[in-house]
């Protein structure tokens, strides 16, 4: 690490300071809205890295830096932060790692829907998550979506049951929910010391201790550990035998101990939940209130106790770049080999580009060479940092286990690897949703369009979700990413952070085509002007292919009737076809193509020439072929109060909706349909007004499903298609 003097200068590059074992990477991931930002501000307040805590309506928390998150109150982009907690000796408390120093490296992601991948690849990344739940409204859509993207990038988890200080609040119908909902063997370590007003503390499960904080105390830093209350005791009585035998029922110490009569203490019993967590066998449930300060400190200790460091979990596994069935696994040493994951990348108005990475083994310092196996180049590291949200720390070195951004380097995209060029490896990249939302855009004036167009270039280095093209026939300048908002963003950034006034048009559906049933389609290419001419000939058989399989194109070319230098140019030909589309130029899905048959010339045959015969086959055959349209279909999730469930579901009536289920619980009801997305525009505005402001809504790509014929007539009509005759 590297020390800085009170004056920012530098004072030299020092030897690691915290262990790897000393070190948590975890995020802090839920439905918007469950408390995430306010949870992390409040760790940073109580491990000491900020004097003051800031509020979301206020619009001054650390994590949320950026204007347009000021603004709103939501989390747009996740935010990475590190601090500092040493564990106290408290009385009465068995601490694992009391006196330890532990450096945790936090990032804070969006809630939104629409910015899900910033979850999806800080949790690639990420050795450890605190999933935190509403304890009024329990388990929400978006809570089930970062659960399930934290299974499956194998992340141990805690959950943290926030705002038990509001009216509603049910401690054990969030837990229930949570092993119904989610299949989570998830049990409280804390519980409750009352609920809605009367919440006061939380009861230790595994030390049998309350901790009761001073109500005159705003800031949350004075709370006294006690014996559990009397009228208590049985309650955390009956709460720890549930959590020895559930503990019991997955780890052999303690089950041994339980056959043979033997008190389970409670280091070993914490000891035993910290390995099941590792394990993602097990999630330990904590509650609080993090608007009230109250529990929070219980929570950074949890996440010391039984999240995982770097060496508690699997080493990650990389694949050989000259052999793919060699896999190498990356022992978080820094001794190693050096080798990272880029998992996002920011276009900083002052530094440039930032690179994130996590360093899976070995160190990284300045003046190395790193290799970018993708792009088989090298580059010198000419500056390191550690990011404190939007503040940014020159380092000298990075170490095995930590997150860190590099400046200046060229051609990485999120996803690469780089490593130490002897090693040769490549990790494996996060993934993400493709865009289901698209809107035209331009420049107000006709002298920003060149630096519009490099804006939004940018925007989609840092963005995988978000998508920039140039309509080939109309010329238009298309935009697409994964909802309403999320393109609202783009162009207040556009505006702000590139002085770029971008005009949008009404927001367009990422229709697809497909085809009904088997069709068989001739194309031909002749051009004769009077020296060597241009020959090509071919017919394909065209059909329907399974939901979901994509395009599959053969060749059953026997004989030599078409050589097979010429199949790569028909095949390329029918490719570009299908993503023409014949209907309205959209692309087309899910098709077999097999080319059967064909012809060829002597002298005038010519790649270029099979290349227009596939266009033309395909063309033919597709008119044949009676073509659809298909829309993306919306899984939408609804929490209203029952008094507003009618109107809602005449609502979802209205927008061609499939009810798929209606579940009465505590908090309300929850509506699940299945809507086509070119019916959800405004619904947010149509919600609000329905339900006075008390209902809620998420909705996430589901699949692609037929347009009804009198929709995709005026769909047709829309983009200027007379007929299914179009030309090439």
């Amino acid at each position: 690490m590297q020390a800085l003097s009170e004056n920012g200068k530098q004072l030299g590059t020092l030897e690691r300071k915290y262990p790897v074992e000393a070190m948590r990477n975890i995020g802090i991931a839920a439905h918007i809205d469950a408390g995430k930002t306010t949870i992390t501000e409040r760790i940073l307040f109580y491990t000491g890295l900020i004097s003051r805590m800031g509020d979301v309506d206020d619009g001054n928390t650390v994590t949320d830096w950026m204007e347009q998150e000021r603004e709103r109150g939501i989390t747009i982009t996740a935010a990475a932060i590190t601090c500092y907690w040493t564990q106290k000796a408290e009385p009465g408390l068995c601490k694992s790692f009391t006196g330890v120093p532990h450096r945790i490296n936090i990032i804070d992601t969006p809630g939104h829907v629409d910015f899900t991948a910033e979850v999806e690849r800080s949790l690639r990344v990420l050795d450890g998550a605190v999933a935190v739940f509403c304890g009024v409204a329990g388990v929400q859509p978006q809570s089930e979506t970062v659960w399930r993207q934290a299974t499956k990038y194998r992340v141990p988890r805690l959950a943290f049951v926030n705002k038990m200080d509001r009216v509603g609040a049910n401690f054990e119908n969030v837990v229930n929910e949570m092993r119904r909902r989610l299949g989570a063997y998830a049990y409280p370590i804390y519980l409750p010391i009352g609920q809605e007003d009367a919440f006061e503390g939380v009861i230790d499960v595994v030390n049998q201790k309350a901790i009761i904080y001073d109500p005159a105390d705003e800031y949350g830093l004075n709370y006294q550990i006690t014996e559990v209350p009397p009228h208590l005791q049985a309650y955390a009585k009956r709460a720890l035998a549930e959590l020895i035998e559930a503990v019991s029922n997955k780890d052999d110490q303690i089950a041994e101990l339980v056959l043979e009569g033997k008190p389970v203490e409670p280091a070993v019993l914490k000891q035993a939940i910290r390995r099941l967590t590792c394990k993602i066998e097990f999630v330990p449930v904590l509650c609080g209130s993090a608007l009230k300060n109250r529990a929070i400190q219980p929570l950074i200790d949890a996440v010391i106790d039984y999240l995982p460091s770097p060496v508690d979990i699997p080493p990650a596994r990389a694949q050989h770049v000259t052999d793919p069935n060699k896999v190498v696994q990356l022992q978080p040493d820094d001794k190693a080999k050096f080798c990272a994951l880029v998992f996002k990348l920011w276009s900083d108005p002052y530094t440039g580009k930032l690179v994130f990475f996590r360093v899976y083994s070995g160190r990284l310092k300045k003046g190395d060479t790193i290799y970018n196996p993708r792009t088989r180049k090298r580059e010198r590291v000419a500056r390191l940092m550690m990011v404190q949200a939007d503040k940014r720390i020159d380092v000298e070195e990075v170490y095995a286990g930590e997150i860190a951004a590099l400046v200046g380097v060229r051609n990485i995209t999120t996803g690469d690897t780089l490593c130490d060029e002897r090693l040769h490896v490549l990790l494996e990249p996060p993934t993400f949703p493709e865009p289901v939302i698209s809107m035209a855009v331009e420049p107000k004036t006709r002298a920003d369009r060149d630096k519009l167009v490099e804006s939004l270039k940018r925007m989609a280095e840092d963005d995988p979700t978000f998508r920039c093209h140039t309509d080939n026939e109309t010329g238009q300048l298309i935009i697409a990413g994964m909802g309403e908002l999320h393109l609202e963003i783009i162009r207040d950034r556009l505006l702000r952070e590139y002085g770029v006034e971008a005009v949008a048009g009404p927001p367009q559906i990422a229709y697809r085509e497909t085809c009904t049933k088997p069709a068989r389609g001739e194309g031909k290419f002749i051009r004769q002007t009077g020296g060597r001419g241009q020959y090509g000939h071919i017919v394909i058989e065209l059909a329907p292919n399974e939901r979901g399989k994509g395009i599959e194109i053969t060749s059953q070319i026997v004989g030599g009737v078409v050589p097979k230098e010429y199949i790569p140019a028909a095949t390329e030909g029918i490719r570009e076809a299908i993503e023409g589309g014949v209907l309205a130029g959209f692309p087309m899905v899910d098709l077999k193509v097999t080319i059967v048959d064909g012809s060829y010339h002597e002298v005038d045959s010519s790649e270029l020439a099979f290349k227009m015969a596939g266009i033309f086959a395909f063309k033919d055959a597709a008119k044949k072929a009676e073509p659809i349209l298909l829309e993306p279909i919306m899984k939408v999730e609804v929490t209203t109060p029952i008094e507003y469930q009618g109107d809602l579901l005449g609502d979802l009536n209205r927008r061609r909706s499939k009810i798929v289920g209606i579940e009465v619980r505590d908090t309300g009801t929850v509506i699940t349909a299945e809507v086509p997305l070119a019916e959800m525009f405004g619904y947010a505005t149509a919600i609000r007004s329905l339900s006075k402001g008390r209902a809620a809504y998420s909705m996430e790509p589901l699949c692609f499903e037929p347009v009804p014929t009198h929709i995709a007539e005026k769909i047709l009509e829309g983009v200027g298609v007379v007929s299914a005759e179009r030309t090439i």
